[in-house]
């Protein structure tokens, strides 16, 4: 009896040494191109930020752990693969998070949407755009005309709600095709496509290389839109902890963004090859997206719409309860552990600040609707000026004394949100002011109220030269 007694506890014992020291499987899916993901995915690995927070007591002493990333163009291949049981978490767009919240009940499986990464409650980061030689200046323009849009995208959805508030009929009025931003890219170029809906970074990075114009944002719809992180259900029930430590990661990833802006567009440029002032565009002070990993309500609508859409589309008849879907304890204790408070977060809209004075002056920058920038290739750090009347001065003698200029950038009279200024429409009003704006007709429309001439950029700068 003593012996059998001995043997059981010996047996317990060599099965709790082996569960401590159990190779833990961390299977991370990123999607590196779409940058929004940056602080779930690329960061992280490129800094090794996950090892700092996973757990090593408790039952987790003496555990293995063995993480595998896992890149990926698109949210659908990542989305197959987490089904499949190959990765345990993964960042996307609320439509294909949704999308993957669908896929997993179909399976007979669940995923959790835990956190926000990067978005806009007005909708900015999706866009259409149309080749750089097109006649093109606005949606209303593209009646009858051939839109290609990755489908099931966000940005297909943004399209769609965009083509419904022109009134148009999206089977009739408009011809909508499938196509990748790798493809669209190239038919752009060649102007063998006639406009190309798109989500994070294409709208602007296509422009940005010179082959497009930006014609929509997707704040013109006024529909959210974000990216966000995923887990398996199972997963997170069964290592919780480990949730809660990618999360952690995330949210230095996301500290590291907000302290250096540029040293990290650099990065995300190093790693993905798109262009650091692209990166910055969205990633800097007064961004085009705000990153935020609280679920605010407009990001828990989104995907509720996303689902609505999705059936819309014929891509799945089956419901998602978002209230189950989307879970926020993981983020929440994610905050509490690094001493952050969550509640307060989320109630905070405001863009990312920023504290700067006037490259030209040296005065502290207070108004920031007017806010213009430079970023010189070669300098650490974007160059911040109070007026675009003033950066456009600058640039003058920058390009005087011939500095490779990366980009210029500048806030829209309206939106407000970010543009790239040499793609922008400007007004000069009876005092010497420039408003920028991102489409003409939007630019002219002010114009005839307030007075004023609607300017491109190259012809805003012309009449600035000639007036020194």
């Amino acid at each position: 009896m003593l012996l059998r007694s001995t043997l059981a506890g010996l047996a317990l014992a060599i099965a709790a040494t082996q569960a401590s020291a159990e190779a833990i499987r961390i299977a991370i899916g990123t999607q590196d191109t779409t940058i929004n993901c940056a602080a779930g995915g690329l960061l992280i690995r490129e800094l090794g930020l996950l090892d700092k927070y996973l757990p090593k007591d408790g039952k987790y002493k003496d555990a293995q752990y063995v993480i595998e990333w896992k890149n990926f163009t698109s949210g659908a291949p990542l989305t197959n693969e987490m089904v499949a049981g190959k990765l345990d978490f993964g960042a996307m767009a609320d439509f294909p998070g949704s999308f993957n919240g669908v896929a997993h009940l179909d399976a007979g499986k669940q995923s959790l949407f835990i956190s926000v990464l990067s978005g806009s409650i007005k909708g900015s980061g999706n866009g259409i755009v149309v080749p750089a030689s097109s006649s093109v200046q606005s949606l209303s323009e593209l009646k009858g005309k051939t839109i290609s849009v990755p489908f099931a995208s966000t940005a297909h959805g943004m399209l769609l709600r965009a083509v419904a508030a022109q009134g148009w009929d999206p089977e009739k009025d408009v011809r909508i095709i499938a196509q990748a931003p790798e493809i669209a890219g190239s038919a752009l170029r060649s102007n063998r496509i006639e406009a190309h809906a798109d989500f994070v970074p294409f709208a602007e990075l296509f422009p940005n290389r010179g082959f497009a114009r930006k014609i929509f944002d997707g704040s013109q719809a006024e529909a959210p839109t974000f990216h966000g992180a995923l887990v398996d259900a199972d997963y997170a029930k069964k290592y919780p902890e480990i949730v809660i430590a990618y999360l952690r990661a995330g949210i230095e990833a996301d500290q590291l963004l907000a302290a250096e802006p540029e040293k990290y567009s650099e990065l995300i440029e190093k790693v993905t090859g798109i262009e650091a002032e692209v990166n910055y565009l969205f990633h800097g002070p007064l961004g085009l997206q705000t990153r935020d990993l609280s679920w605010k309500p407009e990001y828990r609508q989104a995907v509720a719409t996303s689902i609505d859409t999705l059936k819309l589309l014929k891509r799945t008849d089956r419901g998602l309860d978002t209230a189950k879907f989307i879970d926020d304890q993981y983020i929440r204790a994610a905050f509490k552990a690094s001493g952050l408070d969550y509640d307060k977060k989320l109630g905070n809209y405001a863009p990312l600040p920023l504290q700067a004075r006037d490259a030209l002056t040296g005065k502290p920058i207070t108004d920031f609707k007017r806010l213009a920038q430079i970023w010189v290739r070669g300098e650490d750090k974007v160059r911040h000026y109070a007026s675009p009347e003033a950066a456009l001065q600058a640039l003058a003698v920058l390009e005087e004394e011939g500095k490779d200029i990366r980009a210029i950038y500048a806030q829209a009279a309206d939106s407000g949100i970010k543009l790239l200024a040499n793609q922008a429409w400007f007004v000069r009003d009876g005092k010497g002011q420039l408003k920028a704006f991102l489409l003409k007709q939007q630019a002219e429309s002010y114009a005839q109220a307030n007075g004023g001439e609607a300017l491109d950029f190259v012809s805003v700068n012309q009449k600035l030269l000639a007036s020194r």
